[in-house]
């Protein structure tokens, strides 16, 4: 009995944590919908007050079945696009447009998008009865307005148990055929977490699942410093999953990675969901903070060991950087250059940054000539890829260029 207790107050201490201080309430595991895996309570709550004129228009279409309607195009959406991108991009129901997810503004040059971040509805709810098939219930689960994003399975050493049997529980307890760790279509990812360390996967696989850590690392080596505070692992719920951080994962962070592979004479597509460790959430954080407080000027060195994800937090850097803005809410970067020795730019580089921005002239790779490189810098586009051999040929397209430009211009240039 003690054990079900000790586990239950390292549940109750998290939750309380995320509702106090993280920007979370407490969600209803009976609003959970086991056959939609969505609180239909909560996903409903946010629409109609965040968007009624927009809902009230598709009750004149739908009448007394407009929330059947609704949850039938939604459903086909997160099974044809994923979460992350109907989170991002919001769906479109006889072409009335609805947002799922308000994320953070990088200026406040409209404050009417602070306001809508402000009615988004993030929920921490316990012991989730998620099957259709028995009574399996998960320990955690995180919603965004309703949408599942995240599950937590929590171990306490004291009860004799630790995280390898949390990550074991995913493993051959929690069936990925289920719709709510089905890959990308609701959960983006799935913590193992103990009161020491903590590991993370983004696609359930049974025995085949992998893990990665997400630990800060201590002494130069693997797991978690002291916390004089409280438990080693106590960042992820005091400062990863809150509010404002959370959202800046989900908007600016998670992507879902695609690759090409041929096997026998047939081309086959592989995904691959994509979320920060540790490491690289707080070296693209640090470094944003810093270049917000200095401005430009300064030099900064990144270390990566090989396999580490080094392109991938180059892209999140690169984004991160071009929009920083001043108390004054003027661009601290005019443009982000990322260069790259490789003479076949790095695609995946590209296709990272892209997902994250749709807009026409925001990312743009140089794979023309110099005239292309140097007409880039001038005009303000926020990202611009290129390789190092084309900068000795833009010299004079670049000086033609700026004979029109009268204003100081800054850049931020992340070297591979």
């Amino acid at each position: 009995m003690s054990s079900i207790t000790n586990e239950k107050a390292f549940e109750e201490a998290i939750e309380q944590s995320l509702i106090d201080c993280g920007g979370y309430v407490k969600g209803g595991p009976d609003n959970f919908n086991r056959e939609l895996a969505l609180d239909l309570t909560v996903l409903f709550q946010f629409i109609k007050d965040t968007q009624k004129k927009t809902w009230d228009s598709l009750v004149a279409i739908h009448g007394a079945e407009v929330e059947k309607k609704f949850l039938y195009r939604l459903n086909q959406e997160l099974d044809a696009r994923g979460m992350l991108d109907c989170l991002r991009h919001g769906i479109t129901d006889y072409g009335k447009k609805f947002t799922l997810a308000y994320f953070k503004p990088v200026s406040k040059l409209n404050p009417e998008t602070q306001r809508f971040y402000n009615q988004n509805i993030l929920t921490v709810t316990r012991q989730v009865h998620y099957s259709t098939k028995d009574e399996s219930s998960i320990d955690m689960l995180l919603s965004v307005n309703g949408l599942p994003v995240a599950t937590i399975e929590l171990k306490n050493p004291f009860t004799g148990q630790d995280v390898d049997d949390a990550k074991r529980q995913y493993k051959y307890d929690r069936d990925e055929r289920e719709l709510l760790f089905q890959f990308k279509k609701r959960t983006l990812v799935h913590f193992a977490v103990d009161t020491d360390v903590i590991y993370m996967t983004t696609r359930l696989q049974g025995s085949k699942t992998k893990y990665l850590p997400f630990n800060k690392g201590y002494n130069k080596g693997a797991g978690n410093p002291p916390n004089p505070d409280g438990h080693k692992t106590a960042y992820l719920w005091e400062a990863v999953l809150v509010k404002d951080s959370w959202m800046d994962i989900l908007s600016r962070f998670l992507h879902l990675e695609v690759d090409e592979k041929t096997f026998d004479g047939r081309k086959i597509k592989i995904e691959t969901m994509i979320f920060p460790r540790y490491h690289q959430l707080d070296s693209v954080r640090q470094l944003s903070i810093d270049a917000l407080a200095k401005g430009a000027g300064k030099n900064y060195l990144v270390q990566h060991s090989a396999g580490s994800g080094k392109s991938n937090s180059i892209a999140w850097l690169a984004y991160h950087l071009a929009g920083l803005h001043d108390k004054n809410d003027k661009r601290i970067f005019d443009s982000v250059i990322v260069i790259t020795d490789r003479i076949v730019l790095d695609k995946q580089l590209q296709d990272t940054i892209y997902q994250f921005e749709h807009k026409l002239g925001v990312v743009e790779k140089i794979d023309k000539d110099a005239a292309q490189l140097a007409q880039a810098l001038t005009s303000g586009t926020n990202i611009i890829i290129t390789t190092l051999q084309k900068f000795p040929f833009c010299q004079k397209p670049l000086a033609k260029n700026y004979q029109n430009i009268s204003v100081c211009r800054r850049y931020s240039c992340l070297i591979l």
